[in-house]
């Protein structure tokens, strides 16, 4: 399968230059910072349980992979059912976990909606339904609606998740359907196991070449993810560094003591369907 990495996308023509770096600054939006207090309120996400179980594949080579095409017809009813009853439920009056895990699932699975209604695609990329000329992906159009209010898959990303929780591993718990974006959990974001969650994701990711690779000479070439949101990370390289090292295991570990600096970044945007689907040459 050839991949279809940053430097490939770049290739492809001026309407994937405003890549998602265009809107990685995280610009609060006050009306979602309202928290149930001791609230005892919870969120079913058994039917997205049920969803990943039927539909989620981990690959011998550690990226999990959905089955897009055989989750057409009455699973992808399903699905949307779900997204319609995160819609209509009552945010506000749930406490910070539950709203955090509540945010995260809704993302996760109006993604996975989002290309299951414009399959088949080789990459997310190619729904091009954000506003401008030269927009890229479907980040910023508005795609639900919670408790009356229009989102954007943007609008949960940079202006509630990341803003409120000011968490750098709001990075693995989402998911936009592309090879090289940390795993879909295989199910549904839980308070009760949200933290060890939370560190078994960023472990993960950042123990496996999609994250960070170490190439034979030394240097260090790490996600774009860690560029685009570098300031979610610590900002620059000391603290991209400091925030991998946290998770890295050896021999990873060792490369980045040994290192100052980190000397490239990449990204596959693949679809993340299996069987795989090859990306655009």
């Amino acid at each position: 399968m050839r991949s279809l990495t940053r430097r490939a996308a770049l290739a492809g023509g001026l309407a994937v230059l405003a890549t998602p770096a265009s809107a990685t600054r995280a610009e609060l939006w006050p009306r979602w910072q309202r928290r149930g207090t001791g609230s005892t309120g919870r969120v079913d996400h058994a039917a997205w349980d049920a969803f990943l179980a039927r539909h989620l594949r981990a690959g011998e080579d550690g990226v999990h992979r959905l089955s897009y095409a055989a989750a057409k017809g009455a699973d992808e009813a399903a699905l949307a059912a779900y997204v319609r009853m995160l819609e209509a439920t009552d945010v506000d009056a749930l406490d910070g976990a539950e709203q955090f895990c509540f945010w995260s699932n809704l993302y996760n699975a109006r993604t996975v909606l989002l290309i299951l209604e414009h399959w088949p695609v080789r990459s997310i990329t190619e729904i091009r339904v954000g506003p401008g000329l030269f927009s890229f992906g479907p980040w910023g159009r508005t795609v639900m609606r919670v408790r009356g209010e229009a989102l954007s898959l943007d609008d949960i990303e940079h202006r509630i998740l990341r803003p409120i929780w000011r968490d750098p591993r709001v990075h693995y718990a989402l998911n936009c359907a592309s090879i090289g974006c940390p795993n879909l959990k295989a199910t549904a974001w839980r308070p009760a196991t949200l933290e060890p969650d939370l560190d078994a994701a960023a472990r993960a990711f950042v123990n496996h070449a999609r994250g960070v690779t170490v190439r034979g000479d030394g240097r260090i070439v790490v996600s774009s993810i860690y560029r685009w949101f570098r300031r979610d990370f610590g900002d620059g390289d000391a603290g991209v560094i400091a925030h991998l090292l946290r998770y890295a295991e050896p021999p990873r570990a060792a490369a980045l003591r040994a290192r100052n600096r980190i000397d490239g970044d990449d990204y596959d945007w693949s679809i993340n369907a299996w069987p795989r689907v090859d990306a655009p040459a």
